[in-house]
């Protein structure tokens, strides 16, 4: 199928979002929460983790993701945030604006989780779209997208390796949800093992080289999915290896997650333990990702394409 720049069908890019400094970390907050207050000592801390990063590059590195996106499709993508600039709602006017007609609607949450998905989807319809949309639920185990993983993994994993002398276990970490959420059909935490494993094929890995954990579980109250990151350092530990390679497959970016909860504060619980810890480079620009988003783009397309009269 050819794609022109004037064809009105465009894509959307759905994602997260995050504060552009520390000092709108409060404001942010109240987008994630819904405008429900959090304790002071919350804003607080989360305000000590961006500050030690410096600042998110989430938003910079999404909206380039979507620029490559759109090269290799020639058509217009458009990117919206549910908690931050540039927020859903304007991306909808803009599209709205500039007169297109359908839109695929990706979520760069490649496992679909009612806290993620779920709410992007919402917000994107409480904005009451005028063009037709086709919504992807979620595309955890595309093929490109397990090739991109697999290529940061194996460059990073087997340099990890050669220092160590040794093979170093690989832990797989997707983001925690609350406990609450998962028991009644969600998918995210059986999709986000399913990433792993399917990642951890295309590397070539044994099931002895590697184990699944959630990360970066959340300050409120009540159980999160698990087990942790520490806890399964502490397992490895005990089984006798002397370090850990951390694979985000829920995160197509860096931001406070992976810089902040992984390079910091992940690796200084490795050092206390005596482990030493290293990580795969995350996505950001991969060509294999473009590639799997140009994709899973072209596919839904066809599909407007072949239910137009």
């Amino acid at each position: 199928m050819t794609l022109t720049t004037n064809d009105k069908t465009a894509v959307l890019l759905l994602a997260h979002g995050s504060p552009d400094s520390v000092d709108e970390i409060p404001e942010f907050l109240l987008q994630v929460t819904g405008g429900r207050a959090l304790p002071l000592q919350v804003i607080e801390e989360v305000s000590h983790r961006y500050a030690q990063i410096g600042r998110s590059p989430l938003t910079i590195l999404t909206l380039q993701q979507g620029e490559l996106l759109s090269r290799a499709l020639g058509l217009q993508v458009y990117v919206g945030m549910r908690n931050w600039k540039p927020f859903i709602a304007g991306a909808v006017r803009a599209m709205t604006a500039d007169g297109i007609e359908r839109a695929v609607v990706i979520c760069l949450a490649p496992q679909n989780s009612r806290t993620s998905v779920g709410l992007y989807r919402s917000a994107l319809m409480k904005n009451e779209p005028s063009f037709a949309i086709d919504f992807v639920e979620s595309w955890h185990d595309h093929p490109m997208l397990i090739k991109a993983f697999a290529e940061k993994l194996q460059a990073g994993w087997a340099q990890a390796c050669r220092e160590i002398g040794a093979r170093v276990p690989v832990i797989f970490t997707a983001h925690s949800v609350p406990q609450r959420t998962i028991t009644d059909g969600d998918p995210y935490e059986s999709q986000a093992k399913e990433t792993a494993a399917l990642v951890a094929k295309e590397a070539a890995l044994s099931a002895e080289d590697w184990a699944f954990a959630f990360q970066s579980q959340g300050m409120s109250g009540g159980a999160w999915l698990g087990p942790t990151v520490e806890e399964t350092m502490l397992a490895l530990k005990s089984a006798g290896h002397g370090g850990v390679f951390i694979q985000p497959v829920g995160f197509l970016c860096d931001h406070v997650e992976v810089l902040y909860d992984i390079d910091i504060g992940f690796k200084q619980f490795a050092e206390k333990e005596g482990l030493r810890l290293w990580r795969a480079e995350s996505l950001n620009a991969s060509p294999l990702l473009t590639a799997a988003l140009a994709d899973l783009s072209r596919a839904r397309i066809a599909k407007f394409a072949a239910a137009a009269p």
